[in-house]
């Protein structure tokens, strides 16, 4: 028993000490900006950043119907060509500010029945409904169908110049009580863009944010089963917009479907967005190290590119 109890211990002292796991080799680091300005420009001269991925809105792309303004886009491509480095869009129909509405003014009508719909984010939506941003309301065939225009007048223009689209995340709380909204109509509005974008998409990746659904947390309803094997099929590479490590409520969720679809979808990525790096590691009472964002991403979610936000202390080391 002594000599078993020596045995176990030594086991224990060795997985302390142990080396972190290796890196893949294939992982590829990037930025995640708002906006490509002075700050990221000057990161993209680090020899270890791949590219940008960069945001746009549904609104600034589409300034009237069927009329669309990518000059932003071009000039942000062409910044980063010229150092040599890749693009990546990030199509935004949800913002999370009150004042700020994704979709195009010419929505607002009734015909689009507004285009969208106030939406809460939060841990108490249900019994505390505060306005604190908007989303398309992608549950409409009308928006979608506008939306999905857009996605063609994108592909048009950048597919095989990008290196991929990427559809805002999946979670989002709304009055379920108006606006025609459904939680089945929602999930099936979103599968049926993601499979828009990479049908349009032939040559950059398109790939769709899934960190919750309305009605599908822990797998309710079959919702991350369905969503991802649908992601599989229809060649819709998989992300997520939060990197936390072990955290609960990602782990019941979205982490659970990521590592174990890698290999089905066309690409997995993830991001570093600027309230992860708030995060605190449980094990140690600090933010966690890129050391710790890394090993997680790869080991456990098995992705091949993470996007830092700009702010990321890291990056701004020498």
């Amino acid at each position: 028993m002594h000599f078993l109890y020596l045995a176990a211990a030594a086991l224990a002292a060795q997985a302390l000490a142990a080396p972190p796991r290796p890196v893949s080799p294939t992982l590829q680091h990037w930025l995640y900006s708002s906006e490509v300005d002075d700050q990221s420009l000057d990161l993209l001269d680090r020899p270890d950043i791949v590219g940008i991925q960069a945001l746009y809105s549904w609104k600034s792309l589409e300034p009237d119907e069927s009329q669309y303004d990518f000059s932003n886009i071009r000039d942000d491509y062409q910044k980063v060509l010229a150092k040599g480095k890749k693009f990546w869009i990030q199509l935004q129909d949800r913002t999370f500010s009150p004042s700020n509405d994704p979709v195009p003014k010419y929505m607002h009508t009734p015909y689009y029945n507004n285009g969208s719909a106030p939406s809460c984010d939060g841990d108490s939506c249900d019994a505390d409904f505060e306005v604190t941003g908007w989303v398309a309301q992608q549950w409409n065939p009308r928006v979608r169908q506008r939306y999905q225009a857009l996605l063609t007048a994108l592909a048009e223009q950048f597919d095989g110049k990008i290196t991929g689209l990427n559809l805002a995340e999946t979670s989002i709380a709304v009055d379920e009580n108006a606006n025609n909204y459904s939680n089945e109509s929602y999930f099936l509005g979103e599968l049926e863009n993601a499979g828009y974008a990479a049908k349009v998409f032939k040559k950059s990746y398109a790939v769709q944010y899934v960190n919750f659904w309305p009605d599908g947390w822990n797998n309710t309803n079959n919702r991350f089963k369905d969503s991802f094997n649908y992601y599989a099929k229809h060649g819709v590479g998989v992300g997520g917009p939060d990197l936390i490590p072990n955290k609960p409520g990602q782990e019941a969720n979205s982490y659970a479907y990521i590592p174990t679809f890698h290999c089905k979808v066309p690409i997995a990525v993830v991001a570093v967005q600027e309230n992860d790096l708030k995060e605190i590691n449980q094990q140690t009472g600090k933010p966690f190290t890129k050391e710790e964002f890394v090993d997680f991403a790869v080991n456990e979610l098995h992705v091949e590119i993470i996007f830092w936000a700009v702010a990321t202390p890291w990056l701004h080391s020498s």
